[in-house]
């Protein structure tokens, strides 16, 4: 009698711990749907667009009120071939062209926590995560641990995602395939916005 009132009791534990694990799991994923951390990305994601693209009623007024950035210096060499002749400048672009693509040197953070920090570029691919010895590190919760990297192909820059999590976009299109980085192109990493100058 004992013994069965033992197993009895065993069955009941496990049982209780098998339920009491159950919904510790549907509680995590819970959270991490619908939780804070969604409105708090949701909320990131806001004001990097309003940093990147400015947000109208939305911007704050000394963000109104502050200068517009200087354009980024041109290259002498570059500044010879980029001369329109007449002809182009004649006719408008067509809507629909594309830019062609651009020698860029820098990279240059526009929104996120390092707003403003600018990398050179040389002709090594850049890492982009949130690995201590990524050439770019971003440091946030959206944001993957070899998220991205950047690379020069034939003088084209191209954008590769690394199977992160939430994905790299590039003007606000998530990219499955290495994508090339054009003139004012927007590349977003997590909470992190950047630009080739």
């Amino acid at each position: 009698m004992t013994g069965e009132l033992t197993l009895l009791v065993l069955r009941l534990i496990f049982l209780a711990v098998m339920w009491i694990f159950v919904f510790s799991i549907i509680y995590s994923l819970r959270s991490d749907l619908f939780g804070s951390a969604s409105r708090d990305y949701q909320k990131a994601m806001e004001q990097s667009r309003q940093q990147t693209f400015g947000g109208g009623a939305a911007t704050p007024a000394s963000a109104q009120d502050a200068p517009a950035p200087a354009p980024a210096p041109v290259p002498a060499g570059a500044a010879a071939r980029s001369r329109p002749t007449a002809a182009s400048a004649s006719t408008p672009p067509q809507p629909g062209s594309q830019p062609r693509p651009a020698g860029f040197t820098r990279l240059v953070i526009t929104s996120g926590p390092k707003r403003g920090t600018e990398i050179d570029l040389g002709q090594q691919p850049v890492s982009i995560g949130r690995a201590p010895d990524s050439d770019l590190v971003v440091q946030d919760d959206y944001s993957s641990t070899r998220h991205a990297r950047l690379l020069n192909w034939n003088g084209r820059w191209m954008v590769q995602d690394l199977d992160s999590t939430n994905g790299t976009f590039v003007n606000d299109e998530r990219i499955g395939q290495p994508t090339e980085i054009r003139a004012g192109s927007s590349v977003r990493i997590g909470t992190t916005t950047f630009e080739l100058r």
